[in-house]
Parts: C-alpha cells; structure tokens; sequence
C-alpha cells in the first residue's frame, strides 16, 4: 500500500519511528524517511492509514493521550475542545448542572474538523461533592440543533454525590453540521 506525503511517496511496508524529542519519521524498505514535524509546512499535516478488506490500516501499541486537568467546577456551558483534550477532568466540586459544548477549539468547528463518516471519543471527569449534579445538556459547535444525543440506560437525571462522574461521548459526524452522540456516565468513589 503506497503512503503519498505531499510528493514523497513511500511503497510497501511503512515503518513509523521517533527520536527521544518526538519526531517522527515515516520510511519503507530501500527509500529516505520522509520526517514528521510540528508546524512543518513541507509535508502533509494529517497522515491517513487505509488497510483493506484483510488487513488493518494502522496498529497501535500504545498511545498517550492529552488529558486537561483544572481546578474548576463543572456549571453554565463548558466549552470543550477535541484538538486540545482527549480528557477533561474538573477537580472541584460541581456547582449546578452544565451543558457540554463539544467544538474543534475557540477558532474552528467541529463541523470543520471532521468529515463526515468520522467519530471521535472523549472523556469528561467530573468531581461531585455532597451535593451532585449532572450533564444536561450535549451541543456541537454550540447548538443543540443536529444533534442527536442518546444516553446508556436513559439520560442522566442526577449526579452521584461524593465522588468522580466520568461521561464519555462518541461523537459520530452524519452529515454536513449533523452529529449523532453516543454518551454514558459512570461513577468512581473511594
């Protein structure tokens, strides 16, 4: 399977390597590595792995995720964004229930960021104190219209005191400025 990178392409099987600052290096038998770096505008800026009916696009032994950690209270709208965060946790105790606006980030949708056919997974960690409170409402670049949100078990109707809630959402681009969120929430106590 040939990987095309700008001009550069590399046939058969690709190796993904990365020096101990990060940079990756893409390279098949027999050609020169075409190097993966931040903010370099010679090379393509997203990499696609496409396998075939018997064989996978892209295996992956392990992966590190960036998780957004603050000292806030979950309340009003959260604005949450995918480009920045695969996890938020909020270590304060939440105050009132929230609404969760999933986006790209301040300057792009995420209508924008993905195409149709794509999903994406994220968590939000919640710390709830005596008194709880939940999610309650799910937007996509800060609306709710073209969203379809379907809970497990049935939509949260209270938060579980004394504890960390974890929601995760799976966020499934249908069509153009159309979502469907597949969302749960579970709860982890000491």
């Amino acid at each position: 399977m040939p990987v095309t990178i700008n001009a550069d392409t590399i046939t058969g099987a690709a190796v993904v390597t990365a020096d101990a600052s990060g940079v990756l290096a893409l390279q098949s038998a027999g050609t020169t590595a075409v190097t993966l770096q931040s903010g370099d505008t010679t090379i393509a800026q997203k990499l696609t792995a496409v396998g075939t009916a018997s064989i996978a696009g892209l295996k992956i032994a392990d992966v590190l995720e960036n998780a957004t950690v603050s000292a806030i209270a979950a309340t009003g709208t959260i604005a949450y964004d995918v480009t920045t965060q695969a996890v938020l946790y909020y270590t304060s105790n939440a105050s009132a229930n929230w609404t969760v606006n999933f986006r790209g980030s301040s300057g792009t949708s995420l209508n924008t960021l993905m195409a149709t056919g794509e999903s994406l997974t994220v968590a939000f960690l919640v710390t709830q104190g005596s008194t709880a409170y939940y999610n309650n409402v799910v937007q996509v670049d800060g609306t709710t219209s073209g969203v379809t949100t379907r809970w497990l078990g049935g939509a949260p109707t209270a938060g579980n005191a004394s504890g960390i809630d974890s929601y995760r959402y799976l966020i499934i681009k249908t069509a153009n400025a159309t979502f469907t969120v597949l969302a749960s929430v579970v709860q982890f106590k000491a």
